[in-house]
């Protein structure tokens, strides 16, 4: 098996025409079969290359012939295999990131320690700093007895720890850095200087040289290499260290055998159980919702168009009477009046008039433009997430899904862009002013398993409320019908001789001295404002409720503003069969503040 010579190198130098050189350095490596990595800047040359030795030499030799690189020195090293998969040879604004203006290490730099000097340093036990500027990742592998390490992730960190890190009284000693190379101390050690450091050295060479030199005096452990040896020993023999594919940390062979460690899929120090993975992914889906609602997505105007669908029965009527069937709620001279003003359209087509014909399962679509929806609660949070469900706390006021005023400004539109590309579906309803848990899927497969639940009347389903009233009975039921057809604003009614039955069951939790009661109530049926109706029925409405109001009265709205004071009903706990594990489980939403 032929060797493989691996060579590092860098030098700092004014350079010019990158693009050219580039490419003649590209094509040298190509005949050459070279792999690895050059960096080009203005500010000069950084390079990890392996290949053949004589190949090796000739990339060499064309490099030195470069204006202000002819003196450079490679630190060489060899494998059996070859440690890169590919050639690569990038023009960057500078070849070692840092980030620091004015700090130029071809014009200037600390002065450099030679390896053996430094050995002979610490022999003698001369008072110096060790100053290791290396990641935190690669100190873990190995560095030099009694050096101070910064603790930093990326080099561009280094500046701001030295500030912050490094005490006063060690700007009036000797410090001597040092890195893998030297070529981070080309530019910390100005930094150093510029913050009133006044004995400041680089190890020249850094610690390959030294190992070369000097072996493995005074250091413990191996040295992180940015190639698939990952580390090499003081005879520079690359080690059994791997590395993390995940956080790039390097890896012991004990940490290799940690139950933990999985190839390509985590580390002892990357490693998350399900539970924490899970807590991450709710907390970024969060961030994503809070940030969506900065400011609110419908606050915005824009033209919303609203779909529907022609119903079988109206195969050949007119749209207009189509539209006064299926939508009862606006009257025949609204509909007339959005005919007239091209509103309404054929589905990605043109306007149509009141007395177009329709056809069965045709797609036509209610233009409107400029528009704002009301502003509503966004605080959402979710109480937990797998693979089949998502259960959130819905805030209030918030609308489910788009409805009436509302199409952006609904607990759908946030999730859609919480879980992109998927969309949840909601498995059952909640009132735009009603807060708590809520049950999504994120499949039609997984709603087709859970949906059915809700309407089968097999979930468990526990509400809060607090209502105007003390209740005579410690624990009661109602089971007044509620009647189908919505009234004013989509409100329903009891409907003793036509409505559906309807069942809930209350228990007092608490009477207070205002005259409200705290009660837990139990719909075991699932109809549109059940409770509330109920309740409302009952004559104890709803605190805060502005459709269902005292005395029997109906209100004139249906939808509350975030300042309101608020609906106190609350969805306190839903279980249900989870659609997975084919097992019962609870969830539960915490309670807000009103029920205290």
């Amino acid at each position: 098996m032929c060797e493989i010579t691996n060579i590092s190198a860098y030098r700092f130098a004014v350079l010019t025409e990158l693009k050219p050189l580039r490419e003649r350095l590209s094509r040298i490596c190509e005949a050459g079969g070279l792999k690895g990595t050059i960096l080009l800047s203005t500010e000069g040359v950084n390079l990890f290359v392996a290949g053949a030795r004589e190949a090796v030499d000739g990339l060499v030799a064309e490099i030195r012939q470069m204006p202000g690189l002819e003196d450079l020195a490679p630190k060489v090293s060899v494998s059996e295999e070859q440690p890169f998969t590919r050639m690569l040879v990038r023009i960057k604004k500078e070849i070692i990131a840092f980030g620091v203006e004015g700090i130029a290490p071809g014009v200037r730099t600390s002065p450099k320690l030679a390896a053996r000097e430094l050995k002979q340093w610490l022999d003698e036990g001369r008072e110096v700093t060790l100053l290791d500027t290396r990641n935190d990742y690669e100190v873990r592998l190995g560095t030099f007895r009694g050096a101070v390490d910064l603790g930093i992730g990326h080099f561009r960190d280094f500046p701001q720890a030295a500030r912050e890190k490094l005490p006063e009284a060690m700007k009036a000693q000797p410090v001597v850095m040092f890195c893998t190379g030297g070529i981070r101390c080309e530019k910390a050690g100005p930094l150093l200087e510029r913050e009133g450091f006044s004995e400041v050295y680089q190890l020249d060479g850094g610690i390959l040289k030294y190992f070369e030199e000097c072996g493995g005096a005074h250091y413990d452990g191996e040295c992180f290499v940015f190639d698939q040896r990952v580390g090499v020993d003081p005879a520079l023999r690359e080690t059994e260290t791997a590395q993390c594919f995940v956080c790039q940390t390097p890896l012991r062979a004990e940490e290799q055998g940690d139950a933990r460690y999985v190839s390509g899929v985590s580390c002892p120090y990357c490693f998350r159980s399900e539970e924490e993975r899970v807590r991450e992914s709710i907390t970024a889906r969060e961030v994503r919702m809070r940030v969506l609602a900065l400011p609110l997505p419908g606050s915005t105007p824009y033209d919303n168009k609203r779909p529907f669908l022609v119903p079988a029965e109206d195969d050949g009527q007119t749209i207009l009477e189509t539209l006064c069937r299926i939508f009862p709620h606006r009257s025949r001279e609204v509909w007339g009046k959005l005919c007239e003003s091209g509103r309404l359209l054929r589905r990605g087509g043109d306007a149509v008039g009141a007395d177009h014909r329709v056809k069965a399962a045709e797609r036509y679509e209610l233009l409107q433009p400029g528009i704002v929806e009301p502003p509503v609660n966004a605080e959402i949070r979710i109480l937990h997430e797998d693979e089949a469900i998502v259960v959130v706390n819905k805030p209030a006021p918030l609308p489910t899904h788009p409805s009436g005023r509302f199409n952006k400004n609904t607990l759908q539109f946030f999730l859609a862009a919480a879980y992109e590309p998927q969309r949840p579906r909601p498995a059952h309803r909640i009132d735009a002013n009603t807060s708590g848990v809520m049950v999504w899927t994120r499949s039609r497969h997984f709603a087709n398993l859970v949906q059915p639940q809700f309407e089968a009347g097999t979930v468990e389903k526990v509400y809060v409320v607090r209502v105007q009233g003390h209740p005579a009975d410690d624990e009661f039921l109602c089971e007044a019908p509620i009647g189908e057809d919505p009234g004013p604003l989509g409100s329903r009614v009891v409907d003793l001789e036509n409505g559906r039955p309807a069942r809930t069951a209350f228990r007092v939790l608490r009477r207070a001295a205002d005259g409200t009661s705290l009660l837990e109530a139990r719909p075991l049926t699932g109809r549109t404002n059940q409770i509330r109706v109920h309740l409302w029925h009952l004559g104890m409405p709803v605190c805060g409720d502005p459709a269902y109001l005292p005395g029997s009265a109906l209100g004139a709205a249906m939808t509350l503003a975030p300042g309101d004071p608020p609906l106190c009903l609350h969805a306190s706990e839903v279980v249900f069969t989870h659609p997975l594990t084919r097992q019962r489980v609870r969830f539960s939403a915490p309670a807000p503040g009103w029920v205290e």
